[in-house]
């Protein structure tokens, strides 16, 4: 039987004397440096700070509404138009590389509850607190001309939200209960029950289109088939959720913006409990949406800030302030993935970029090689203590310094007091309770 060991000659790494120079091991490959590996991370430490150098997210503003802007909506296949709504009942369609407004329409009598575009996209639809719903052609009028609806539809019941159907002429409002209209007629084709007092969002799937969803008043969010009479599933939270989106990329996950501060992603096919609960922000989330590659998304809140988080991460890779931005009413992510738009209640609409330090315009292959590899090294060291505190590093305005400070140490209290009280008490007396099943109350079918 042989038994192959590792051997090693110590006249190859042990000094003869003292005061011999320490010997170095020598590869002859040329290939292959001694020193690649501390080359790299020096390389990589230094694109991580190129990073916060160059992270400059904002890029510009869309200046015009005399109101509050309540709703956004991008066009579903031309990148440079955006069509935003207000608390005054105008609508606005903006050219968005030139940052200037096309056309000005004066839809509705009170807010702008929701924007959504036809599949074809030659027209668009409004809802509004006037009990409306108004259907506009793309086409500017003539000069002489004013801005008339093609149809208006009025409605029993003020209507809150609205989204159309990824092919099919049908749309979806809610309000009262949740409705399922044909664009060739004045009545709804199904209406959705649940007892519930008031819907405020509701959203169809862009993958599985006959499935949308909706946010109630009672914490509830709840799940309907057009094919079918009633809606088929819900589940109830502790606060309620302001707004949803589905992911584009996989039929059966949404996630909501929540009350509580935190957003919560949802597998249709176990409601108990969540996917991941994203935490970061320091205030009510108003609005959320998905970048068109589904592994992302972007969240705005009442603290004033932006947030981009991964799917899977349970916390914000990026955060987005400005000094004069107030509370945010609506997010939104460009089809093409490299910008995020928001409005706020100061009446501007704000432009930035996916990436903070993104390089904008068109780059040279020796450019891009450079910041391919640049992108490697940082992934290859993103573990790396050094890499990671800078990569981490955000500087937050005071007031969600101080926020999130404080909603730390309330967390940490009541965990604290919870384990006291299971440690103190008869086994199995005091339960334990995941975080991602605290903010489930159940399930209903």
């Amino acid at each position: 039987m042989k038994v192959k060991v590792l051997s090693r000659n110590p006249d190859e790494h042990l000094r003869e004397t003292k005061l011999d120079i320490h010997k170095v091991p020598r590869n002859y490959d040329p290939a292959l440096h001694p020193f690649q590996a501390p080359r790299e991370y020096t390389r990589a430490l230094n694109a991580v700070k190129l990073d916060k150098v160059f992270a400059k997210p904002f890029i510009g503003n869309l200046d015009g509404h005399k109101d509050s802007v309540s709703s956004i909506c991008k066009h579903p296949s031309r990148l440079q138009i955006l069509i935003s709504g207000s608390f005054d009942g105008e609508v606005k369609v903006w050219d968005l590389p030139r940052k200037e407004c096309m056309r000005t329409i004066l839809a509705h009598d009170g807010i702008v509850r929701g924007i959504t575009y036809s599949p074809g996209s030659e027209s668009f639809m409004t809802v509004g607190d006037d009990k409306t719903i108004k259907t506009w052609s793309c086409e500017n009028p003539k000069e002489d001309k004013q801005d008339e609806p093609t149809n208006t539809v009025l409605s029993k019941m003020i209507i809150t939200a609205i989204s159309h159907h990824r092919t099919d002429p049908m749309f979806a409002t809610c309000g009262e209960v949740c409705q399922l209209w044909e664009e060739s007629r004045n009545e709804p084709i199904n209406s959705f029950k649940w007892g519930v007092d008031s819907l405020h969002d509701v959203k169809f799937n862009q993958v599985q289109t006959n499935l949308l969803a909706s946010c109630a008043s009672d914490r509830s969010i709840i799940l309907y088939d057009t094919r079918a009479s009633g809606a088929i599933r819900r589940v109830i939270m502790r606060l309620r959720a302001n707004k949803m989106a589905w992911n584009p990329m996989e039929a059966f996950t949404f996630t909501c913006a929540s009350e509580d501060y935190n957003l919560y992603t949802y597998d249709t096919r176990n409601l108990k409990t969540p996917v991941n609960v994203h935490k970061d922000h320091v205030n009510a989330v108003t609005d959320v949406d998905y970048n068109p590659n589904g592994r992302e998304f972007v969240s705005g809140s009442y603290d004033r800030s932006i947030r981009i988080f991964e799917t899977q991460k349970g916390h914000s890779r990026e955060v987005y302030t400005n000094r004069r931005m107030q509370r945010l009413t609506c997010v939104a992510w460009t089809s093409d993935s490299k910008y995020i738009l928001s409005g706020s209640d100061e009446m501007n609409i704000r432009i930035w970029k996916a990436k903070s330090s993104e390089k904008l315009g068109v780059l040279k292959p020796r450019e891009k090689a450079a910041l391919n590899y640049s992108e490697a090294l940082k992934e290859k060291f993103a573990a790396h203590p050094q890499v990671r505190r800078i990569a981490h590093h955000r500087k937050l305005p005071k007031h969600i310094f101080n926020a999130r400070n404080e909603h730390r140490t309330i967390t940490e209290s009541q965990k604290r007091k919870e384990s006291n009280r299971r440690r103190h008490s008869k086994p199995g007396s005091v339960p334990f309770v995941a975080e991602r099943e605290k903010h489930v109350v159940r399930e209903d079918r």
